[in-house]
Protein backbone atom coordinates (compact mmCIF):
# COMPACT_ATOMS: atom_id res chain seq x y z
CA UNK A 1 0.00 0.00 0.00
CA UNK A 2 2.49 2.78 0.95
CA UNK A 3 4.44 1.78 -2.71
CA UNK A 4 1.06 2.49 -4.22
CA UNK A 5 0.86 5.97 -2.23
CA UNK A 6 4.19 6.87 -3.51
CA UNK A 7 3.46 6.21 -6.85
CA UNK A 8 -0.04 7.24 -7.08
CA UNK A 9 1.88 10.71 -5.42
CA UNK A 10 4.49 11.02 -7.89
CA UNK A 11 1.66 10.39 -10.91
CA UNK A 12 -0.48 13.37 -9.52
CA UNK A 13 2.86 15.83 -9.42
CA UNK A 14 3.10 14.47 -13.15
CA UNK A 15 0.12 15.66 -13.87
CA UNK A 16 -0.11 18.86 -12.42
CA UNK A 17 3.10 19.59 -13.88
CA UNK A 18 1.76 18.93 -17.60
CA UNK A 19 -1.12 20.85 -16.89
CA UNK A 20 1.15 23.66 -16.32
CA UNK A 21 3.09 23.47 -19.55
CA UNK A 22 2.73 26.38 -21.68
CA UNK A 23 1.10 29.06 -19.54
CA UNK A 24 2.91 31.56 -17.13
CA UNK A 25 4.72 29.98 -14.59
CA UNK A 26 5.66 32.96 -12.95
CA UNK A 27 5.82 33.41 -9.17
CA UNK A 28 3.96 35.96 -7.24
CA UNK A 29 6.53 38.69 -6.31
CA UNK A 30 9.54 37.62 -8.32
CA UNK A 31 11.09 39.49 -11.15
CA UNK A 32 9.97 38.56 -14.49
CA UNK A 33 12.70 38.33 -16.82
CA UNK A 34 11.35 36.07 -19.62
CA UNK A 35 8.82 37.73 -21.46
CA UNK A 36 6.59 35.23 -23.76
CA UNK A 37 5.75 37.25 -27.11
CA UNK A 38 3.23 36.04 -30.00
CA UNK A 39 4.17 36.58 -33.34
CA UNK A 40 2.19 36.45 -36.68
CA UNK A 41 3.74 36.48 -40.28
CA UNK A 42 3.94 40.40 -40.71
CA UNK A 43 5.93 44.08 -40.31
CA UNK A 44 4.39 44.31 -36.86
CA UNK A 45 6.12 41.28 -35.64
CA UNK A 46 9.23 42.26 -37.77
CA UNK A 47 9.54 45.82 -35.83
CA UNK A 48 9.61 44.13 -32.42
CA UNK A 49 12.32 41.79 -33.32
CA UNK A 50 14.05 43.80 -35.39
CA UNK A 51 14.12 47.08 -33.04
CA UNK A 52 12.61 46.57 -29.13
CA UNK A 53 13.50 43.20 -28.51
CA UNK A 54 17.18 44.17 -28.81
CA UNK A 55 16.84 47.09 -26.38
CA UNK A 56 14.64 45.08 -24.22
CA UNK A 57 17.54 41.79 -23.84
CA UNK A 58 19.76 45.06 -23.23
CA UNK A 59 17.86 45.60 -19.72
CA UNK A 60 18.63 41.80 -19.46
CA UNK A 61 15.44 40.22 -20.56
CA UNK A 62 15.09 36.96 -22.51
CA UNK A 63 12.52 37.40 -25.23
CA UNK A 64 11.13 34.03 -26.10
CA UNK A 65 9.01 34.20 -29.66
CA UNK A 66 6.03 32.21 -29.40
CA UNK A 67 4.71 31.92 -33.82
CA UNK A 68 1.22 32.15 -35.01
CA UNK A 69 -0.31 31.38 -38.21
CA UNK A 70 -3.24 34.51 -37.10
CA UNK A 71 -3.60 36.72 -34.43
CA UNK A 72 -6.83 35.26 -33.16
CA UNK A 73 -4.53 32.01 -31.88
CA UNK A 74 -2.32 34.56 -30.72
CA UNK A 75 -5.29 36.35 -28.64
CA UNK A 76 -6.29 33.00 -27.64
CA UNK A 77 -2.54 31.76 -26.09
CA UNK A 78 -2.98 34.78 -24.48
CA UNK A 79 -5.97 34.78 -22.30
CA UNK A 80 -5.19 31.74 -21.49
CA UNK A 81 -1.76 32.57 -19.85
CA UNK A 82 0.40 30.76 -22.74
CA UNK A 83 2.18 33.54 -23.82
CA UNK A 84 2.65 37.14 -22.32
CA UNK A 85 2.69 39.62 -25.13
CA UNK A 86 1.55 40.51 -28.86
CA UNK A 87 2.16 43.48 -31.30
CA UNK A 88 -0.25 42.60 -34.31
CA UNK A 89 -3.47 44.05 -33.51
CA UNK A 90 -5.47 47.98 -33.36
CA UNK A 91 -8.16 48.83 -30.87
CA UNK A 92 -10.83 47.63 -32.73
CA UNK A 93 -9.90 44.37 -33.02
CA UNK A 94 -9.02 43.77 -29.54
CA UNK A 95 -11.93 45.29 -28.39
CA UNK A 96 -14.16 42.69 -30.77
CA UNK A 97 -12.22 39.79 -28.89
CA UNK A 98 -12.77 40.84 -25.68
CA UNK A 99 -16.23 41.48 -26.50
CA UNK A 100 -16.39 37.52 -28.19
CA UNK A 101 -14.26 35.60 -26.29
CA UNK A 102 -15.33 37.53 -22.66
CA UNK A 103 -11.23 38.61 -21.85
CA UNK A 104 -9.12 41.00 -20.76
CA UNK A 105 -6.87 41.79 -22.93
CA UNK A 106 -5.55 45.53 -22.63
CA UNK A 107 -3.22 47.79 -24.58
CA UNK A 108 0.10 48.85 -23.23
CA UNK A 109 1.32 51.62 -25.47
CA UNK A 110 -0.01 52.70 -29.12
CA UNK A 111 2.94 51.49 -31.55
CA UNK A 112 3.76 52.62 -35.14
CA UNK A 113 1.04 51.29 -38.06
CA UNK A 114 1.40 50.76 -41.62
CA UNK A 115 -1.51 52.79 -43.29
CA UNK A 116 -3.58 51.00 -45.25
CA UNK A 117 -3.66 52.48 -49.53
CA UNK A 118 -5.44 52.93 -52.58
CA UNK A 119 -3.21 51.56 -54.98
CA UNK A 120 -3.32 51.77 -58.67
CA UNK A 121 -4.32 48.62 -61.08
CA UNK A 122 -4.91 48.97 -64.29
CA UNK A 123 -5.48 52.42 -63.53
CA UNK A 124 -2.32 54.87 -62.73
CA UNK A 125 -3.88 58.15 -62.05
CA UNK A 126 -7.33 58.90 -60.08
CA UNK A 127 -7.68 61.36 -63.50
CA UNK A 128 -8.54 58.53 -64.85
CA UNK A 129 -11.06 57.36 -63.39
CA UNK A 130 -14.65 56.50 -64.97
CA UNK A 131 -17.77 54.81 -65.05
CA UNK A 132 -17.74 51.20 -64.30
CA UNK A 133 -14.37 50.98 -63.09
CA UNK A 134 -13.52 48.23 -60.44
CA UNK A 135 -12.20 48.81 -57.32
CA UNK A 136 -11.43 45.81 -54.95
CA UNK A 137 -11.36 46.44 -51.38
CA UNK A 138 -10.70 43.80 -48.38
CA UNK A 139 -14.25 41.70 -47.10
CA UNK A 140 -13.52 41.57 -43.34
CA UNK A 141 -15.93 44.36 -41.77
CA UNK A 142 -12.48 46.53 -39.93
CA UNK A 143 -10.43 46.55 -43.49
CA UNK A 144 -13.59 47.15 -45.17
CA UNK A 145 -15.16 50.00 -43.27
CA UNK A 146 -11.53 51.59 -43.04
CA UNK A 147 -11.33 50.84 -47.49
CA UNK A 148 -14.99 53.05 -47.82
CA UNK A 149 -13.18 55.86 -45.60
CA UNK A 150 -10.36 56.11 -48.31
CA UNK A 151 -12.76 55.93 -51.23
CA UNK A 152 -14.10 59.08 -49.57
CA UNK A 153 -11.32 61.03 -48.71
CA UNK A 154 -10.41 60.47 -52.26
CA UNK A 155 -13.40 61.68 -53.53
CA UNK A 156 -14.70 58.75 -55.66
CA UNK A 157 -17.74 57.90 -52.72
CA UNK A 158 -19.30 59.59 -50.37
CA UNK A 159 -20.91 58.35 -47.43
CA UNK A 160 -24.04 59.28 -45.71
CA UNK A 161 -23.44 62.02 -42.82
CA UNK A 162 -22.91 60.65 -39.03
CA UNK A 163 -21.53 57.36 -40.14
CA UNK A 164 -19.08 55.93 -37.80
CA UNK A 165 -15.72 55.10 -39.70
CA UNK A 166 -15.48 51.84 -37.98
CA UNK A 167 -18.51 50.65 -38.87
CA UNK A 168 -18.85 51.69 -42.97
CA UNK A 169 -20.76 49.37 -44.98
CA UNK A 170 -21.30 49.32 -48.31
CA UNK A 171 -24.90 50.31 -47.79
CA UNK A 172 -23.87 53.43 -46.21
CA UNK A 173 -23.20 55.26 -49.94
CA UNK A 174 -24.85 57.98 -50.34
CA UNK A 175 -23.29 58.75 -53.55
CA UNK A 176 -20.76 57.09 -56.22
CA UNK A 177 -20.59 60.31 -58.82
CA UNK A 178 -18.38 58.41 -60.70
CA UNK A 179 -20.44 54.69 -61.17
CA UNK A 180 -17.47 52.30 -59.93
CA UNK A 181 -18.29 49.12 -58.84
CA UNK A 182 -16.43 48.06 -55.29
CA UNK A 183 -15.68 44.22 -54.60
CA UNK A 184 -14.98 43.19 -51.66
CA UNK A 185 -12.67 39.98 -51.99
CA UNK A 186 -9.82 38.26 -49.68
CA UNK A 187 -7.10 40.95 -48.62
CA UNK A 188 -4.57 38.46 -49.42
CA UNK A 189 -5.67 38.69 -52.93
CA UNK A 190 -6.22 42.41 -53.87
CA UNK A 191 -2.43 42.88 -54.99
CA UNK A 192 -2.18 39.84 -57.41
CA UNK A 193 -5.74 41.08 -58.55
CA UNK A 194 -4.90 44.51 -59.20
CA UNK A 195 -3.78 43.59 -63.01
CA UNK A 196 -8.18 42.94 -63.50
CA UNK A 197 -8.41 45.49 -61.50
CA UNK A 198 -8.87 48.93 -62.08
CA UNK A 199 -7.77 50.39 -58.89
CA UNK A 200 -7.66 48.44 -55.25
CA UNK A 201 -7.36 49.11 -51.77
CA UNK A 202 -4.99 47.07 -49.60
CA UNK A 203 -4.09 47.05 -45.97
CA UNK A 204 -0.77 47.88 -44.18
CA UNK A 205 0.19 44.25 -43.51
CA UNK A 206 -1.03 42.62 -46.96
CA UNK A 207 1.71 45.57 -48.89
CA UNK A 208 4.26 44.06 -46.86
CA UNK A 209 3.34 40.35 -46.77
CA UNK A 210 3.31 40.93 -50.95
CA UNK A 211 6.52 43.20 -51.16
CA UNK A 212 4.03 45.83 -52.62
CA UNK A 213 5.98 49.36 -53.28
CA UNK A 214 4.29 51.62 -50.59
CA UNK A 215 5.05 55.05 -52.71
CA UNK A 216 3.15 54.12 -55.37
CA UNK A 217 0.32 54.40 -53.40
CA UNK A 218 -2.35 57.16 -54.76
CA UNK A 219 -3.96 57.66 -51.78
CA UNK A 220 -2.99 56.95 -47.77
CA UNK A 221 -5.91 56.73 -45.13
CA UNK A 222 -5.71 59.10 -42.18
CA UNK A 223 -5.04 56.20 -39.49
CA UNK A 224 -8.24 56.59 -36.55
CA UNK A 225 -6.99 56.21 -33.19
CA UNK A 226 -9.16 52.66 -33.42
CA UNK A 227 -6.99 51.48 -35.89
CA UNK A 228 -3.62 52.28 -35.09
CA UNK A 229 -1.90 49.00 -33.47
CA UNK A 230 -1.40 48.58 -29.88
CA UNK A 231 1.15 46.48 -28.05
CA UNK A 232 -1.29 43.71 -26.10
CA UNK A 233 -0.92 41.99 -22.95
CA UNK A 234 -3.60 40.85 -20.21
CA UNK A 235 -5.13 42.95 -17.34
CA UNK A 236 -3.26 41.00 -14.71
CA UNK A 237 0.14 42.33 -16.35
CA UNK A 238 -0.44 45.25 -17.84
CA UNK A 239 1.23 47.37 -14.98
CA UNK A 240 4.05 44.44 -14.24
CA UNK A 241 7.56 45.94 -14.27
CA UNK A 242 8.43 43.73 -17.63
CA UNK A 243 5.35 45.64 -19.40
CA UNK A 244 6.82 49.18 -18.05
CA UNK A 245 9.79 48.06 -19.99
CA UNK A 246 8.11 47.14 -22.87
CA UNK A 247 6.28 50.83 -23.07
CA UNK A 248 9.42 52.06 -22.94
CA UNK A 249 11.46 50.45 -25.43
CA UNK A 250 8.87 51.83 -27.84
CA UNK A 251 9.88 55.29 -26.37
CA UNK A 252 13.28 55.32 -26.69
CA UNK A 253 15.60 57.09 -28.30
CA UNK A 254 16.98 54.08 -29.57
CA UNK A 255 13.81 53.28 -31.13
CA UNK A 256 13.49 56.26 -32.46
CA UNK A 257 16.72 56.36 -34.43
CA UNK A 258 15.65 53.35 -35.71
CA UNK A 259 12.04 54.39 -37.47
CA UNK A 260 14.43 57.79 -38.80
CA UNK A 261 16.32 54.94 -40.63
CA UNK A 262 13.02 52.89 -41.53
CA UNK A 263 10.98 54.96 -42.24
CA UNK A 264 11.09 55.96 -46.44
CA UNK A 265 8.00 57.00 -47.67
CA UNK A 266 6.43 57.93 -44.28
CA UNK A 267 6.05 53.45 -44.61
CA UNK A 268 5.11 53.83 -40.72
CA UNK A 269 2.33 56.38 -39.48
CA UNK A 270 4.17 56.81 -36.29
CA UNK A 271 1.74 57.66 -33.12
CA UNK A 272 2.36 61.21 -31.21
CA UNK A 273 3.24 59.18 -27.66
CA UNK A 274 6.65 57.78 -29.70
CA UNK A 275 7.63 60.88 -32.03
Amino acid sequence: MRKFSIVAGLLAVFVLALSGCGKDDHVEGEEKTTIKVGTSPGPYSLLFLDAVKPILEEKGYTIKQVEFNDLLQADVAMADGGIDLNVDQHTAYLENFNENKKADLTSITPIPTVPAGLFPGKKTSLDEIKEGDTIGIPNDPSNAARAYAILQKAEIIKLKDGVEPIKATAGDIEENPHGVKIVEMDSAQIPRSLSDLDYGVVPGSIVFASNMDPSTKLISEDVQDHLVLVATTTEKHKDSQWAKDVVAAYQSDEFKEYLKGHNKDDYWFVPKELQ
